[in-house]
């Protein structure tokens, strides 16, 4: 079941390769630039069992904008090319994680219709950070748009930022982990329109 899948993408701000194997052993290589965002992708690579090789060069010094975001188009292109036809999978997966005094749901459908749903807790706690909840949700909107999936997170339990955000990537990671599971009693794509 091992196949890797590699996107490129390079545009005036930004040069990203990411390579993955779907159904891997969580080996993962992450060099964004974006130091906490490389935290986040190595662990979502770890729980979900997704070899994850990305490197990305982009305008760091403009901000993490444009990085950020491309790096999510070019998650999502890896996991569209890797998914395919979507047949035989489970197609959903839902996973709530906690860490620490933070708590977060994401419930995930491989669906073809992108959409994000994306429900920050109320408070935050903590103080200045390099990487922000507006950060987390571009760069999910980006993935989810890309990939063509629904996704609903939300941060149910509030805290530290980092705690939030680490159990949101671990919770997605859980989540695309169960729904990208092959099921072996299923035959053809997991819709009864026959496509997704």
């Amino acid at each position: 079941m091992a196949q890797t899948v590699t996107i490129k993408r390079k545009t005036s701000e930004t040069d990203i390769t990411v390579s993955l194997n779907l159904y891997g052993k969580g080996v993962y290589k992450i060099q964004t630039g974006i130091s906490f965002l490389d935290h986040m992708l190595s662990l979502f690579a770890k729980h979900g069992l997704f070899d994850l090789k990305i490197t990305a060069k982009g305008d760091l010094d403009v901000d993490i904008h444009h990085t950020n975001e491309d790096v999510g188009i070019a998650l999502g292109e890896a996991f569209a090319k890797a998914l395919k036809n979507k047949a035989g999978i489970k197609r959903f997966g839902e996973a709530v994680v906690p860490m620490d005094e933070a708590l977060a749901r994401v419930v995930i459908d491989i669906s073809g219709r992108p959409f994000l749903d994306f429900k920050g807790a109320a408070v935050l706690a903590g103080g200045d950070e390099k990487y922000s909840l507006s950060d987390a949700q571009q760069f999910c909107k980006a993935f989810v748009d890309n990939t063509d999936l629904t996704m609903h997170i939300d941060i149910l339990k509030a805290g530290d930022l980092h705690h939030m955000l680490e159990a949101v990537f671990k919770a997605a990671a859980k989540a695309l982990l169960r729904a990208v599971e092959k099921e072996p009693r299923a035959k053809g794509v997991p819709s009864t329109k026959g496509k997704i």
